[in-house]
């Protein structure tokens, strides 16, 4: 689970040499409407943390609140959340734990309405130059942590996102030939495995 929280509930955080002043609300409108028009995506991803651990593999999204990261050899990790709930199963120890979506700092990019307006989502660090644009942002509630979020400019599009995990352990995940609003099967979404009574269950909640 903790695997888990860091990689979603979880991009090469840059050293901000702007101060928050730089923002502007067209950066912030840009922002939102790239994520709020995104209806489906698939992208390869590569994986790398602070404690030395790397991974790569496939993520597929569909809004709302679908995901699925499948990680290649030899991390034998399968990640999918069909909306209801985010289901983690380490392959080789065979443990499905169902994590809550309130949980995960990265089901801000799987919303379908996503307002930065400084109440439930608010703007922590922000920088922009001629090739990025990156922007950390912090829910006003609960116990999520921050997600920073690093976009290419030209043309403006998602490139990573990174998050601290309750270990402090900082995870990045980097996008690589990502394709946006093509198909992809609901099958995809729907995790099955031949056992009952998961660990760690907890019931979800839709965006």
């Amino acid at each position: 689970m903790k695997m888990t929280v860091a990689l979603l509930a979880g991009f090469f955080l840059l050293a901000f040499a702007e101060p928050l002043r730089a923002q502007t609300a067209d950066d912030l409108k840009q922002v939102e409407n790239y994520l709020n028009n995104i209806r489906t995506m698939e992208a390869r991803f590569v994986q790398t943390a602070s404690n030395g651990n790397t991974a790569e593999g496939r993520l597929y999204i569909a809004k709302p609140n679908k995901i699925r990261m499948e990680y290649a050899a030899p991390t034998s990790v399968l990640i999918v959340g069909d909306g209801d709930y985010i289901v983690y199963n380490d392959q080789d120890l065979d443990q499905v734990t169902h994590i809550d979506y309130d949980d995960i700092p990265a089901s801000l990019i799987l919303a379908n309405d996503i307002k930065i307006d400084g109440q439930k989502i608010k703007v922590s660090d922000f920088y922009k130059d001629a090739g990025i644009t990156t922007i950390t942002l912090e829910y006003s509630k609960g116990d999520i942590g921050p997600i920073t979020l690093v976009f290419g400019n030209n043309p403006f599009e998602l490139k990573q996102w990174k998050i601290v995990d309750p270990q402090s352990v900082e995870v990045t995940v980097s996008l690589y030939d990502a394709v946006n609003d093509t198909a992809i099967n609901a099958d995809m979404f729907k995790f099955k495995k031949n056992s009952s009574n998961p660990l760690n269950y907890k019931k979800g909640k839709k965006k």
